[in-house]
């Protein structure tokens, strides 16, 4: 079994920031590409930015400038910086990750739970 627990979401006020972190445990021989997906009420759920094993990045244009992702291999975790955040970054922030849970097995798709922002102005 592999489970990914996000943490970090709550509160805050517009230009203000959040850390997020998602814990990945369980049988982990690797992961590769890592991701955070948010959905806000009424609609779908959308990418907000990928990171490889290797750690290169890439943001959705909402994204671009203000979050940063970032992860460390050696505690399976991957971050979500966010700043300057703004009510319509309000949503779902869910993790995403490319699991081997063995050397000689292919990957699996994994989603946390989700862990709720929300932006007041």
């Amino acid at each position: 079994q592999v489970q990914l627990v996000e943490s970090g979401g709550g509160l805050v006020q517009a230009g203000g920031s959040l850390r997020l972190s998602c814990a990945a445990s369980g049988d982990i021989f690797r992961i590769n590409t890592a991701a955070w997906y948010r959905q806000a009420p009424g609609k779908q759920r959308e990418l907000v930015a990928t990171i490889t094993r290797g750690g290169s990045a890439n943001y959705a244009d909402s994204s671009t400038g203000r979050f940063t992702i970032s992860r460390d291999n050696t505690k399976n975790t991957v971050y979500l910086q966010m700043n300057s955040l703004k009510p319509e970054d309000t949503a779902v922030y869910y993790c995403n990750a490319d699991v081997r849970r063995t050397a000689w097995s292919g990957y699996t798709d994994y989603w946390g739970q989700g862990t709720q922002v929300t932006v007041s102005s």
